[in-house]
């Protein structure tokens, strides 16, 4: 499957893969974090049961603080 992650093109070995499941291949861990597919928010309780579909845009924000 390929989706455009953060504007750029990625290739999965699966047909479909759930966010949290991305995560872990990609080994994102940070754990400040925003995900939206197809522009909409996805909650973090809802990264173990939304999927992620061949064609999704998904992005990745990460969240800093500071002064």
């Amino acid at each position: 499957m390929k989706i455009l992650l953060n504007n750029r093109e990625e290739e999965f070995s699966t047909a479909t893969i759930s966010v949290s499941g991305m995560l872990a291949l990609k080994k994102f861990s940070f754990r400040m974090r925003i995900i939206k597919i197809n522009d909409v928010l996805i909650s973090k309780d809802k990264y173990d049961t939304t999927i992620i579909h061949s064609g999704d845009n998904v992005q990745m924000i990460y969240l800093m603080s500071g002064g």
